[in-house]
């Protein structure tokens, strides 16, 4: 398990001959459109700061153009920023040499693509193993690694495919074994998921959500999709033109939206996935008898679901102890459930 997190401090991109040139512009006001169309120069992130949890999934989420993608980039330097500091460790990645960096990439970042970046002449093995080739590692143990990992995604018996025998979700699920077999701390999903069908996407989700509760990596998991990032982020950053809108919690996001940009984004999310119990309970318990008893964590949805199974319209609330902390009312549940009217 990763021991640091990364923290992203003051980052800018600015594409163009002389980026550097327009930082303090950009710091003082000036806007995408007015830096491209009287300088020629493109604003890719804007004054980025984001403290992305250790052993956690961090969610980057925003539309086209919106600079996600250019972010998960500067975590593993493929993109040179134009000013700022990318930390982990101690260690400022933007400040690396040539070797710190090889060494950076090669034994603490594993990264899945959205079109898998297979080789096609490889086969499934072959391909997992590629990374530990990389690193010189014995071609026996690389070999015991990478059965295990094509194992844990549900691909045994396909060592010896190659991509274009796989579908689309197959192929993925090879891309994430060969990011696993590698064993980095930092795990990094550029919209890995957004290519495959909607029931296999979710396939997929649950399988990184397993795999994250036995590996607890770092992971930064870029998306467009809120209903993936809800699902998947202990931590979501929207981003918008480059620039940070808001960061929190799933249910910080959806409860209190920074802006009518957020409020729009959330505005068809299934509550009663998101908001927990502990979010909306009485801290007063009802008495004993109350048959149903709730965690703290759960959320609405299962408890809207227990009680109205078992025809009750009250619920306790217990914590991992056991001992009970707080009540919670079924038409309470239900309201919170419902997306409030705009004003």
């Amino acid at each position: 398990m990763a021991s640091h997190g990364i923290e992203v401090k003051d980052l800018f991109k600015i594409f163009g001959p002389n980026g550097e040139k327009y930082v303090e512009a950009v710091k003082n006001g000036m806007s995408k459109t007015e830096l491209n169309e009287q300088h020629g120069h493109v604003l890719g992130l804007k004054d980025i700061n984001i403290s992305m949890p250790a052993g956690k999934i961090q969610v980057v989420m925003g539309l086209s153009g919106s600079g996600k993608s250019t972010l998960i980039r500067h975590i593993n330097r493929l993109i040179e920023p134009t000013a700022g500091a990318v930390l982990y460790e101690g260690d400022d990645v933007c400040q690396m040499s040539k070797s710190e960096l090889l060494e950076f990439r090669r034994h603490k970042t594993a990264m899945v693509f959205q079109k898998f970046a297979l080789l096609p002449h490889r086969t499934v093995i072959e391909n997992t193993v590629y990374g530990l080739e990389i690193q010189g590692v014995d071609k026996g143990e690389a070999s015991k690694r990478a059965r295990r990992w094509i194992d844990r995604v549900g691909l045994d018996g396909f060592e010896n495919h190659y991509p274009n025998q796989l579908s689309g979700g197959m192929q993925q699920r090879v891309g994430l074994a060969r990011a696993l077999t590698n064993d980095a701390d930092i795990l990094l999903m550029d919209e890995a998921f957004s290519a495959l069908d909607p029931l296999i996407r979710s396939d997929m989700q649950a399988v990184l959500l397993d795999i994250q509760a036995e590996l607890q990596k770092t992971i930064v998991f870029i998306t467009h999709d809120l209903d993936e990032a809800l699902r998947l982020g202990d931590q979501i950053a929207i981003l918008r033109d480059g620039e940070v809108i808001q960061q929190g919690s799933g249910q910080e996001i959806v409860l209190n939206p920074a802006d009518g940009y957020i409020t729009d984004f959330v505005k068809e999310v299934n509550r009663g996935r998101v908001i927990s119990v502990g979010t909306i309970m009485a801290d007063t318990p009802f008495d004993s008898s109350i048959n149903i008893e709730l965690l703290p964590d759960d959320k609405l949805e299962i408890a809207a679901k227990a009680m109205t199974e078992q025809e009750e319209t009250r619920a306790n609330v217990r914590d991992s102890t056991g001992k009970l902390v707080g009540s919670l009312r079924l038409k309470d549940t239900i309201s919170a459930m419902v997306t409030p009217e705009s004003p």
